[in-house]
């Protein structure tokens, strides 16, 4: 496919993510967060303990927990040992008239042994879920695979990077075993994109928001390119690392390089007849038009790809 055809693709999707991060959460990501605030986040050392005894735990809570959100622990099942805080109240030797509870002072006295229940040991209302990348991505996923090969990049299903989906160390992509078609497509595009752009040369590493933001839009790129319904999915996960549309657009040269780098090995070259233009007719019926204020709009140049440092720890794709 034609340069120039490949990158129309590449700014009109992310024309489509910036309006998606301009409009905020998704209802989807509100329900998502706020069921996943519930969930305390534990200590090191409990998070050692949780792995030693149910090393597959994903979302972890207490009895009472679970039943708030209306999920019930199954008959039989064994708790997962932690050791909970044991928080007294610090006395106040001159006590403010009608002093409020939320000003009381508290003091770690010691611990005590509690028990939690993974999801998988409940049952009853399903959790809300994270926005999916859903469609079938047919021959493109083997293609996927070949690009991913050619870059001498080594590519293992791996149960134990659970909760992970996908994770990119600089030469190795490990994916989550099961995930849909569509789902695996979206998570090994994003996972090459940290490969292409975060692990290539000496430098200090990008911060975490830059460097998920750019996989995430190329996977959207990508994904959109290539027919998949990508939902709330792109814009929902690069919100979970506090990115925006004013980050997009700082990243928005190296997104559409190395995206049309992907798509133009991935899109058939029929696509575009020249008597027919059907890349054209392919751009128009996933795409609206362009916006003029979009991310196609001129930005301050951005680094070349060959010259974007590394990241020298895993970059892993969570919940998508």
């Amino acid at each position: 496919m034609s340069d120039e055809k490949v990158r129309k693709i590449a700014e009109e999707a992310l024309n489509r993510l910036s309006a998606a991060l301009e409009a905020g959460q998704s209802e989807a990501l509100k329900n998502y967060l706020s069921a996943m605030g519930r969930f305390h986040r534990y200590s090191w050392g409990n998070v050692l303990l949780i792995a030693s005894q149910r090393p597959g735990a994903t979302h972890v809570a207490g009895y009472h927990t679970w039943h708030d959100v209306g999920r019930f622990v199954k008959k039989g099942e064994k708790g997962i040992m932690i050791l909970a805080p044991i928080l007294v109240r610090q006395p106040d030797p001159s006590p403010a008239p009608n002093q409020a509870k939320e000003n009381e002072v508290f003091h770690l006295s010691g611990f005590r042994t509690a028990y939690v229940f993974d999801v998988e040991q409940t049952e009853g209302r399903p959790l809300p879920p994270f926005a999916t990348t859903t469609g079938d991505p047919k021959d493109s996923m083997e293609k996927l695979k070949s690009i991913v090969a050619k870059q001498g990049i080594s590519l293992e299903y791996d149960s134990t990077i659970a909760p992970a989906l996908g994770m990119s160390s600089g030469g190795r992509i490990r994916l989550q075993p099961g995930l849909s078609a569509a789902e695996e497509f979206s998570v090994l595009a994003h996972e090459l994109a940290h490969e292409m752009l975060h692990h290539q040369k000496d430098g200090a590493p990008l911060p975490k928001v830059v460097r998920e933001t750019q996989a995430e839009a190329v996977a959207f790129v990508v994904c959109r390119g290539v027919g998949l319904e990508t939902n709330t999915a792109a814009p929902d996960y690069i919100a979970l690392y506090n990115g925006d549309k004013k980050t997009l657009a700082e990243s928005l040269a190296v997104i559409q390089e190395s995206s049309a780098q992907i798509l133009d090995e991935l899109l058939p070259k029929q696509r575009i007849a020249p008597s027919h233009d059907r890349a054209a007719e392919f751009v128009k019926d996933i795409i609206p038009p362009r916006s003029s204020t979009g991310p196609g709009a001129p930005v301050s140049e951005s680094p070349a790809l060959d010259n974007r440092p590394p990241v020298p720890e895993e970059s892993p794709s969570w919940d998508r």
